[in-house]
């Protein structure tokens, strides 16, 4: 058997990011307490992410090999097809990895639990080592959590956990011919949201809320998506009949874009990996062929 490779996943601390817009931590304090707040929550926090990282490198065991990314840079990691990862941090660090991903499993670390919700990142730093060891062995269970697929005409594609955001750069409106099924519709929006079940927790279920849509929101591991449009605007030449529908193995969401310039497709939220959606270019959404492999417990 091959001698596994952890590859630890972190992210800068709300204290790091802080010092290092400030320069020093007396300024950061200095800073902070002019508006009322205070840096013994960052530091508080800092330290319990120091404290579960430690935990998680003591247990990797010593005759295997390790690695550490930030998430500055996985753009330009390799991973290799079988590593584990280890993403210590809030539940965004795991939509971050996803899309770098093709089946390599991973363990969500959650360092303050009273800071982050942990639904991506659920299990605590001392259950690092056993699952570690559980994966390795092949005795883990996993969550296949379903992810999105946006292919160009052109051969680009980007995948994403959460959601793809199709629309203009800076969110004015964006224009549009947008097909689902037999109804193609032309709009002017401020864009579509196509998200997954993992992202019917976040900006999803905001859309859905605000709206009180009775549209049934997957669940995180269902092979379909659902799409949003935001602010459609009714003129002379664009409708708003085709407001929000699911897409489907069968029924993917094809949109094309009448924008002159600026419009763009991202994903979970990071406009700067984006690609271009210029007029006349055909976008097609669809459920991802590969899944994020979610280590969830230890069977007894």
């Amino acid at each position: 058997m091959n001698v596994p490779r952890i590859v630890v996943a972190t992210r800068p601390t709300a204290l790091q990011r802080v010092i290092e817009r400030h320069g020093t931590p007396g300024q950061a304090r200095f800073f902070l307490a002019g508006r009322g707040q205070s840096l013994e929550d960052l530091q508080r926090w800092d330290a319990e992410q120091e404290s579960a990282l430690a935990l998680v490198d003591a247990a990797i065991p010593l005759d295997w090999r390790r690695a550490y990314v930030q998430r500055r840079d996985l753009d330009r990691f390799l991973f290799e097809p079988d590593d584990i990862v280890v993403a210590l941090g809030q539940d965004g660090l795991v939509a971050n990895l996803a899309k770098y991903l093709d089946g390599q499993p991973v363990i969500g670390v959650n360092p303050s639990p009273a800071a982050f919700d942990g639904v991506l990142v659920p299990h605590a730093p001392a259950q690092a080592g056993p699952l570690m060891r559980a994966v390795a062995a092949g005795a883990a269970t996993f969550e296949e959590r379903t992810m999105v697929r946006a292919a160009l005409d052109d051969g680009q594609q980007l995948q994403a956990l959460n959601e793809v955001f199709i629309g203009h750069w800076s969110h004015q409106s964006a224009r549009y011919r947008i097909t689902v099924g037999d109804n193609v519709e032309r709009q002017s929006s401020s864009g579509v949201i196509a998200a997954t079940g993992t992202g019917s927790t976040g900006w999803a279920r905001s859309i859905h809320g605000m709206r009180h849509s009775g549209l049934s929101l997957p669940r995180p591991t269902d092979p379909q998506l659902v799409f949003f449009v935001r602010e459609a605007f009714p003129s002379r030449s664009t409708g708003v009949q085709i407001q929000e529908g699911v897409v489907s193995a069968g029924q993917p969401l094809t949109i094309y874009s009448e924008m002159d310039d600026g419009g763009v497709v991202f994903g979970d939220g990071i406009e700067q990996d984006r690609v271009e959606f210029p007029w006349g270019a055909r976008l097609e959404v669809s459920c991802a062929s590969r899944t994020l492999r979610l280590a969830r417990a230890i069977p007894l």
